[in-house]
């Protein structure tokens, strides 16, 4: 199935997964465009003009932190997660796992009825 209903709901699945995505990655300092390219060679896809917002939010709620690195010709800002944002990754991390669980009993489920 293809169309604007998948199109929606992936969108809607995806602003869950990238706070968990951002926050997994941010245990190591990174700078956005790097998280960017690192998203992109696992296979996904995330927009910089989706990414950078996030970030944002993120550091505005405390669960990231940013510093500026000026010591090469580029400037750049990297992020680090806080112990808040640890917190959270881990809260949300149980959560996705429970959803995993119910959704693969249910699937595991459906199958063996057939």
């Amino acid at each position: 199935m293809t169309g604007p209903e998948i199109g929606t709901l992936e969108t809607e699945m995806n602003r869950g997964f990238l706070h968990i995505l951002a926050l997994a990655l941010l245990e190591k300092d990174m700078y956005g465009y790097s998280m960017a390219k690192l998203i992109e060679g696992l296979g996904y896809r995330v927009e910089e003009n989706t990414l950078y917002p996030l970030l944002r939010r993120l550091e505005k709620h405390g669960w990231i932190a940013s510093k500026w690195d000026v010591s090469e010709d580029r400037p750049r800002k990297f992020y680090s997660i806080t112990p808040e944002g640890r917190a959270l990754r881990a809260a949300l991390l149980e959560v996705w796992n429970k959803q995993d669980r119910i959704l693969d009993e249910i699937t595991k489920e459906n199958t063996d009825v057939r």
